[in-house]
């Protein structure tokens, strides 16, 4: 078995900082989204998918693609959003198979008003502290470790 490659001391250094990034800037945005509209991070992206496809549905299968997400993640979660009264789900019109998924009115308040903040969260955090340049580089660079993610299949 070859020598594993060890991190150099900057490696190690940068790597740290990434995990604490990893770990972190989720947990916040947790918070913030819980404090400003009670809602998880799951729950939102939930409601933003489901909302960018108004003013129709969106079958829960088709949900957990665009979230990446299993299938059993979101049926769980779907369950739990409908009983707050968040979304309404019923058997998929095209073919009986499967749900659709779309927003209640409480469904749309809640991400109307949950919205706003959060989007000022992204800004304030994200796009705020970087400059123009800075934030074409982190695209570049997020996409390349993508894509070594992805070439080993675990994406």
């Amino acid at each position: 078995m070859p020598e594993p490659r060890w991190l150099t001391a900057q490696e190690q250094e940068l790597w740290l900082e990434f995990r604490e990034f990893l770990w972190g800037f989720p947990s916040a945005m947790d918070r913030q989204l819980n404090r400003d509209s009670g809602l998880s991070t799951g729950e939102y992206s939930v409601l933003a998918a489901v909302s960018d496809v108004a003013p129709g549905s969106l079958r829960s299968g088709d949900l957990a693609a665009t979230l990446q997400w299993e299938r059993s993640r979101v049926s769980h979660l779907l369950r739990r959003m409908e009983s707050k009264g968040l979304i309404e789900r019923c058997v998929a019109s095209c073919d009986g198979r499967g749900q659709e998924i779309k927003l209640s009115e409480a469904g749309w308040d809640t991400i109307r008003a949950a919205a706003p903040q959060h989007v000022g969260f992204v800004r304030e955090t994200l796009f705020d502290s970087l400059s123009t340049t800075e934030q074409e580089q982190l695209r570049t660079i997020l996409g390349k470790v993508r894509g070594a993610v992805v070439e080993r299949e675990l994406w």
